[in-house]
C-alpha cells in the first residue's frame, strides 16, 4: 500500500466584471481529496484572501486543476505572490525569493489569551491522532494536522503527503465553516514543526502548536515573535517546551524542557 501523490494546480480568477483575470499561482504535490480546502487554506495562509465572502465559487476544472473565483469587488493582495509558488510535498517553502516574503503575510497580534493545558492532556494527543489515521497505518507515508480543544477533544484532522498541505486542508475546512480564528485551540503536527507551518498557524490564530518531531530555529523564532506556545518531541510521555511555557501546566514534575 502506497500513499497517493499527484500534482494540483491552483488557479485564481479575480478582477472587475469587464476585465476578469485568471492566474495560475501554485502547483503543489498532494494527496488527492479535500482539494477545495487545500486551495482556500493556501490562499488564506498566504494572505491572499481573508474571508469566505470574498470567494464567489470554486471550480474543479480538468483533472488536478482547481480554480478559486473571487467576487468582482474584491482585489486580492497579489503583491504577496512575490515568490515562486512551486512547492513539493517534502519541502513547501522551497523557491521563496526571501524569508521577508513570508513574514510580510503574518499578522503580528498583541493578544495573549489566558488559558493553559496540562502535560497529561498533551501526552494524550498523539495517540488520539493516530487512531484517526488508517491510511497512515497502512502506508506510513502521510503527514497529519489536527485541531483539539483545550479539553483534548479532537475537532478536525487532515492528512496529506505534504505536511504543509495537511495544514492548509485543515485551515481551509475551518475557512469554509467560518470558524476561524482557532482561538483557544491546540494544533498537533504529526512530524516536525517548520517555519512555514508556524506561519500558517499564526495566520489561523492558533496559540499552542505541538509537534511529534523537532522544530527548526526559524520556527522557534517566529513562534516567540507571535506569542505562540511551541512544543516539540511530543512522544512517549515527554516533550520539550521551546517558548510560551506559561500555557503549559506541568505540575510538580517537569517534562524535558529546553
Amino acid at each position: 500500500m502506497l500513499a497517493c501523490e499527484e500534482p494540483l494546480e491552483i488557479r485564481l480568477t479575480y478582477g472587475a466584471t469587464v476585465e476578469r483575470n485568471t492566474k495560475s499561482i501554485s502547483v503543489t504535490m498532494r494527496t488527492p481529496g479535500n482539494d477545495a480546502e487545500l486551495a482556500l487554506g493556501f490562499l488564506f495562509t498566504e494572505g491572499i484572501i481573508h474571508a469566505k465572502n470574498e470567494v464567489k465559487k470554486i471550480l474543479d476544472q480538468e483533472e488536478n486543476i482547481i480554480e478559486v473565483e473571487l467576487i468582482e469587488s474584491f482585489q486580492p493582495a497579489l503583491e504577496k505572490l512575490s515568490r515562486n509558488f512551486y512547492t513539493t510535498s517534502s519541502c513547501g517553502v522551497c523557491g521563496k525569493t526571501s524569508i521577508d516574503a513570508v513574514r510580510i503575510a503574518v499578522p503580528v497580534s498583541s493578544d495573549r489569551e489566558e488559558f493553559s493545558v496540562s502535560r497529561e492532556l498533551l501526552y494524550s494527543l498523539p495517540l488520539m491522532l493516530r487512531k484517526t489515521q488508517p491510511v497512515f497505518e497502512q502506508t506510513g507515508g502521510l503527514h497529519a494536522s489536527a485541531i483539539f480543544d483545550t479539553n483534548g477533544n479532537l475537532e478536525i484532522v487532515r492528512e496529506d503527503v505534504g505536511r504543509h498541505n495537511a495544514l492548509d486542508k485543515l485551515i481551509g475546512s475551518a475557512f469554509l465553516d467560518d470558524s476561524l480564528p482557532f482561538s483557544n485551540r491546540i494544533l498537533l503536527l504529526s512530524g516536525r514543526a517548520s517555519f512555514e507551518l508556524i506561519q500558517k498557524a499564526v495566520m489561523a490564530g492558533i496559540r499552542i502548536v505541538a509537534a511529534v518531531g523537532a522544530p527548526s530555529t526559524l520556527a522557534v523564532e517566529l513562534a516567540k515573535e507571535s506569542g505562540i506556545t511551541l512544543v516539540g518531541f511530543l512522544r512517549e510521555k515527554r516533550f520539550n517546551i521551546y517558548c510560551g511555557g506559561e500555557r503549559v501546566s506541568v505540575g510538580s514534575k517537569n517534562p524535558s524542557c529546553n
